[in-house]
């Protein structure tokens, strides 16, 4: 993730809305990549962006929108289901949520994949964030999964107390579950189905990952109830991934997409560590190794857990190069 500049100087984070040292108004331009700053409620040299919707009415966003068309910036357009707004926690944990998507949508924007709402395609990329009866009796719902069915990614809201997280966390024996990897995790099963195409490509996915193909449902029924007792696969790169092969692919994208927002990021802080190019895959494996490192080190001389604690397997390397190449094929 990069950083930015307000124009007199002061440096800007992804997620300022206003310059603490000028005092000016600031929004992300998704299609420009940068920060702009505002005049009123429109954008200085570029009068046809303006402030999204949502940070108008509910400050939860600071991305402008581009298209003329619409109220809502490029990440709020993709909302389907939003949290109840009347009950202040939930509308805490729904900006939580909208900064974890942003992140996400950045990468994606960065990484040049498409995109695109199912308000202009019917299999195009949008979320709901849901609530069920286990934190809200008053719902309808009972049981809300966070997961993905043909372009509608589903969070449940709950994700975003960090209590609750915690727990799961405990119980999934997911050693590393936040609600960006949460994001980025369940973003891989839309990608699979954008990416994974053509008799080869497909033949490489199964040589790598298994037969996708075999049933998810039985699969991801026998994973929980084993998964306390089963043994971990040092080869895989998580617990979780050994459910099925396309939760191996959606552990591995997400992984690749850490790697790339943590390496630009320390960049930014100029740490040798580092890398701002990632058409190297071997490069990039390697300052990534370094930098998790560092990260680790500086997170056990806080008291802190590994921020990192994962060991990359040839097998695992051999998959995320498989995920670089289909992002930047030759």
């Amino acid at each position: 993730m990069k950083n930015f500049k307000c124009k007199c100087g002061q440096v800007l984070f992804f997620e300022n809305s206003k310059c603490l040292s000028c005092g000016n108004r600031v929004g992300f331009d998704p299609q420009g990549m940068k920060m702009r700053r505002l005049i009123g409620e429109g954008v200085e040299s570029k009068p046809k962006l303006r402030r999204c919707k949502n940070s108008i009415d509910y400050d939860v966003c600071n991305w402008l929108v581009n298209d003329p068309q619409s109220a809502y910036c490029l990440s709020c357009e993709l909302n389907h289901t939003i949290p109840n707004l009347l009950n202040q926690d939930r509308r805490a944990w729904w900006k939580s949520l909208e900064y974890a998507k942003r992140r996400l949508i950045y990468s994606l924007l960065s990484l040049n994949l498409p995109v695109v709402g199912k308000s202009k395609d019917p299999m195009g990329l949008a979320f709901k964030f849901m609530e069920d009866q286990r934190t809200n009796p008053e719902v309808f719902e009972r049981h809300v999964n966070t997961g993905h069915l043909d372009g509608m990614i589903t969070i449940n809201i709950a994700e975003a107390d960090r209590v609750k997280s915690e727990i799961a966390r405990q119980y999934t024996r997911e050693l590393y579950r936040t609600l960006l990897g949460h994001f980025r995790h369940e973003s891989g099963h839309y990608y699979f189905l954008k990416l994974i195409t053509g008799d080869a490509i497909k033949q490489q996915f199964v040589k790598l990952f298994g037969d996708y193909k075999q049933d998810y449902g039985k699969s991801l029924k026998e994973y929980y109830k084993n998964h306390l007792v089963s043994p971990y696969d040092p080869s895989m790169i998580s617990h979780y991934a050994q459910s099925h092969p396309w939760e191996d692919w959606a552990e591995i994208w997400a992984h690749y997409l850490h790697m790339i927002d943590t390496l630009e990021t320390a960049n930014q802080y100029r740490l040798r560590q580092s890398s701002a190019q990632f058409d190297n895959i071997d490069n990039t494996l390697r300052k990534w190794g370094e930098l998790t490192l560092l990260l680790n080190s500086l997170n056990r001389s806080m008291g802190l857990e590994d921020a990192y604690p994962f060991v990359l397997s040839e097998l695992s390397l051999k998959k995320l190069r498989f995920v670089h190449g289909l992002i930047y094929p030759n």
